[in-house]
């Protein structure tokens, strides 16, 4: 896992919402709250595992978001996730009171993504 590095966890610490695209698709990704926890970037489904972006991100594995204009590759895990100690007050934090639909519920505590930057390829 590559790690972000310390000007993006502030941008994504500092901006309400990301935009993910799952896949190779130039398609038009999904608006969604992330918190930055021990240095990892989050997002959640509040709809839970059923979701169709969750799904999409599951089954490919990367794709792509935007933070205000920066747009980065990265990689989506879904499998085997244990979500960090602080998650849920992280959402708390940022959103408020807004943050019980990504928190509260089992189907969304089930449907967390960690998202990585993907590794640069060597050449």
């Amino acid at each position: 896992m590559t790690a972000w590095p310390p000007e993006e966890q502030s941008l994504f610490s500092a901006t309400y919402s990301l935009v993910l695209t799952a896949g190779d698709t130039d398609g038009p990704g999904v608006q969604i709250g992330m918190v930055v926890v021990d240095g990892e970037l989050y997002v959640r489904a509040c709809r839970g595992v059923r979701s169709s972006w969750y799904r999409a991100a599951r089954e490919h594995g990367h794709g792509t978001i935007q933070v205000g204009d920066v747009s980065r590759d990265v990689v989506l895990t879904t499998d085997g996730l244990e979500p960090p100690t602080g998650l849920e007050a992280s959402f708390r934090d940022k959103y408020g009171a807004v943050a019980d639909a990504l928190v509260a519920s089992p189907q969304a505590r089930a449907a967390t993504i960690r998202i990585d930057p993907a590794p640069v390829p060597v050449s």
